[in-house]
């Protein structure tokens, strides 16, 4: 993908996750009564930190502090507040770089694994805010297969589930780490299949990631897929649902276009989602969301028209 696509990745990563919109707040809300800026107080102990009410810009010294607490203490309340306010830090790009250089990303990275689900997605938050940084990335990849674990095996449609969707949404905005859930698309299929409205846009984000690289194309049309997939090229589909589905569409044919598979049907099996999209169904669905409401589902319809 291109320069300007990483990008603008990067400038979207810096509201993604629990604390985005917080620290956006922070920064859009200028000086305090009494002519005060925001001030650094590394006076503060690490649980003072942690407190709702402290809503300074942390330096270095203070993150230490916090990955500090976060790594020694076994109080659940403690961990939860940690992981919340390191995340909101991680939204600022420099405190990125610093918490990766104090060595807490495996810190953060472990609390994933803890039973306690509000922890868990605490933690996923976190890591999600830390993957904007591609360098970041590199470490966070690790916990690419107990994130789909936790995905596949949880509660449907849980803040768990969302949380780890977006990771690997994040994750997969470059070329770099898709190969790694290239055995879990049928899986992402599924939920996709079974989830809710919120489940099903944040799950076709990352399909949408994965149509865009050509190495990617064999396994998604590999995947054996539901026939229901089909029903969310109805014309009653949320809109912020059928553009995507769309364009998952229009970006697998791009693909198979690049490499010259376009005209030649491959060995796909039966079920597949190759079956499903190339069939007779699909075109006339195709066919009839030309007639579609909005401009915008009509634009993108007639970019996949022609394939047919």
């Amino acid at each position: 993908m291109g320069g300007a696509r990483d990008a603008g990745w990067v400038a979207a990563g810096l509201v993604l996750g629990a604390g985005a919109c917080y620290c956006i707040y922070r920064l859009t809300r200028g000086p305090r009564r009494g002519g005060r800026g925001r001030g650094l107080r590394p006076s503060r102990s690490a649980e003072d930190l942690t407190n709702a009410s402290y809503d300074d810009v942390l330096n270095a010294e203070q993150l230490k502090k916090l990955l500090y607490l976060l790594e020694s203490t076994e109080d659940p309340v403690l961990i939860e507040k940690a992981l919340v306010t390191l995340g909101n830090s991680a939204a600022f790009s420099a405190n990125q770089a610093i918490i990766r250089e104090l060595g807490g990303i495996p810190i953060v990275g472990d609390k994933i694994n803890n039973p306690n689900h509000s922890i868990k997605e605490k933690a996923l938050n976190a890591l999600n805010n830390l993957s904007v940084n591609v360098e970041n990335q590199i470490k966070i990849k690790i916990y690419i297969n107990q994130v789909c674990e936790d995905i596949f095996s949880g509660p449907l449609n849980s803040a768990v589930q969302l949380a780890g969707l977006r990771l690997l949404t994040n994750m997969t905005v470059t070329n770099d780490h898709q190969h790694m859930l290239s055995r879990s698309i049928a899986d992402l299929f599924h939920v996709l299949l079974t989830g809710d409205g919120s489940t099903k846009v944040q799950v076709l984000k990352l399909l949408v990631n994965l149509s865009e690289n050509p190495a990617m194309t064999e396994g998604l049309l590999s995947a054996q897929v539901d026939s229901s997939f089909l029903s969310l090229y109805d014309s009653h589909v949320a809109k912020e649902i059928l553009l995507r589905v769309l364009t998952l569409f229009h970006n697998i044919n791009n693909c198979l276009k690049m490499e010259g598979h376009l005209a030649i049907q491959p060995p796909f099996p039966k079920g597949s989602l190759f079956f499903l999209l190339y069939g007779e169904e699909c075109a006339q669905k195709m066919r009839a969301l030309v007639y579609h409401h909005d401009v915008d589902v009509k634009e993108k319809v007639v970019t996949v028209i022609p394939k047919f």
